[in-house]
């Protein structure tokens, strides 16, 4: 699939690139991150430049992962976007069946821009990719994650035992669902622009 850009209210999504290794360095070296996320510890420059440079990219490219920034919309800047909020990610996992991953940067959190960014996501991926299913996992204890989950709608389905991995430990992880019918028709549209 071509890279797409999402607009909401307050943000723009779009593609992670290579111009966006500074900020998600920046974000990455904070401790909360590096606890629940998959993201080397120490977070090192170069992890960042092949993140955003060919990771990211090259996942777009496949199809097997969307990786989109979330950027606080500002029309006065170049490409109309200010600063990295979030990254979030939606994974094929087969079967139209995507899991969505995500982190938020620490001077932006509980805003509910994650929310916001997420639900654009899940309506994409139900719209624009045909999923029939949008999964969600985070380690147990990871409670900021869960809290985006249940505002987002996602129905609990249980714990899997040692299903992630996290500073090379496997740990076990809550999952829930979401499907196209559990999006609340009260959430608002997501604009696409190329």
């Amino acid at each position: 699939m071509e890279p797409v850009t999402l607009s909401t209210e307050r943000l723009l999504l779009r593609p992670v690139g290579p111009g966006d290794a500074g900020a998600v360095l920046a974000a990455c070296q904070d401790p909360e991150i590096q606890r629940w996320t998959g993201v080397p510890s120490p977070y090192l420059p170069e992890h960042a430049r092949t993140f955003a440079g060919k990771i990211a990219p090259a996942a777009w490219a496949s199809g097997a992962e969307y990786v989109f920034g979330a950027f606080l919309a500002d029309p006065g800047r170049r490409g109309g976007a200010g600063d990295l909020v979030a990254c979030l990610g939606l994974r094929s996992r087969g079967q139209d069946t995507f899991e969505l991953g995500f982190w938020a940067v620490k001077e932006h959190r509980g805003r509910g821009h994650v929310t916001e960014a997420a639900l654009a996501l899940c309506h994409w991926a139900f719209e624009a990719l045909g999923a029939a299913r949008v999964e969600w996992r985070a380690g147990l204890g990871n409670d900021a994650s869960r809290a985006v989950a249940d505002r987002c709608g996602f129905v609990h389905e249980g714990v899997l035992r040692q299903a992630i991995v996290s500073g090379g430990v496997r740990h076990d992880a809550w999952i829930a669902s979401l499907l196209p019918a559990d999006l609340d028709e009260r959430t608002p549209a997501v604009g696409a622009a190329l």
